[in-house]
């Protein structure tokens, strides 16, 4: 009796020892969760659809845009039904069509037409993505106005955010275009718009991941950016510039990441002619 006893108390400690091992690959798996997803971005400013030479040409930045292989694109300088230089074309809509790819628009300037009846004039930024896209908003950030002779820094639209569903999780796209003078005061004050709206829109969804892209005028080095690398990653690369398209002597235009998003690779594409500047793409991976 004591000799059975014995075998059935070993014969459930076997049991029990093979249990846990084979539980512990499941429980590994489960606390390592799902494999990232794998996202293809990029950021370009369009020059409102015209080359390095000045000629309007959507064709030549349609095949630029195309050879990018993005999966989201943030555009900036894009004209909708602005005037002549860009044949008043909704250049953000041809865009997307001429790549398959949902558009959302957010304009900086929306101005009455010159003749009554047509659309209004608008000029700003956009996202193509060949997500869906969940919700958009147009925020708005301090900025110096172009068409106004006499500005002060204001309020004003122009920086868009769009809401991807990537394979179960929530990514908010934000792409923007920080002023271009040489006084950093306004995108000192756009910096801190920014973070403030990202910081509020992060909270406002769980588990949302963060991307900023834009032409931010101003290097990497520069002071006025110092704050947002503290939320965000500059995805790179170190090397390389993107202005001029030509003769690139700087890097002004951004991929940025926040947490949950590793960066793999960027790149600044050889594309020399289809706009002003060179456009930045980054292979990322987003985790679940």
């Amino acid at each position: 009796m004591p000799r059975r006893s014995r075998s059935a108390s070993q014969l459930a400690l076997a049991i029990a020892v093979l249990s846990l091992v084979a539980a512990a690959p499941a429980a590994a798996a489960g606390q390592h969760g799902p494999p990232p997803v794998p996202l293809r971005i990029a950021t370009y400013n369009i020059h409102a659809g015209a080359g390095a030479d000045n000629v309007f040409d959507l064709d030549r930045q349609a095949a630029a845009l195309r050879a990018l292989h993005a999966d989201v694109i943030g555009l900036q300088e894009v004209d909708v039904h602005w005037g002549t230089r860009s044949q008043n074309l909704n250049v953000a809509r041809e865009l997307a069509d001429r790549l398959g790819m949902r558009v959302s628009f957010a304009p900086i300037y929306s101005l009455d037409p010159v003749t009554a009846g047509e659309p209004r004039r608008e000029f700003g930024v956009a996202v193509l993505s060949r997500y869906p896209i969940r919700s958009a908003v147009n925020h708005e950030i301090t900025r110096l106005s172009t068409q106004d002779p006499n500005p002060v820094p204001a309020p004003a639209p122009g920086f868009g955010e769009v809401t991807l569903k990537v394979r179960g999780v929530p990514v908010q796209v934000f792409v923007t275009h920080l002023d271009y003078r040489a006084d950093p005061s306004v995108r000192v004050a756009q910096v801190a718009d920014t973070r403030r709206i990202m910081t509020a829109e992060r909270s406002a969804v769980r588990g949302a991941r963060q991307v900023l892209l834009g032409d931010f005028n101003a290097a990497p080095g520069a002071a006025e950016l110092g704050p947002l690398w503290g939320e965000l990653r500059d995805a790179g690369p170190v090397d390389g510039g993107t202005y001029p398209a030509g003769t690139p002597v700087q890097r002004i235009d951004y991929v940025a990441v926040g947490a949950g998003i590793d960066v793999c690779s960027t790149s600044i594409p050889d594309e020399p002619t289809a706009s002003d500047h060179r456009p930045v793409v980054a292979e990322v991976a987003v985790r679940r």
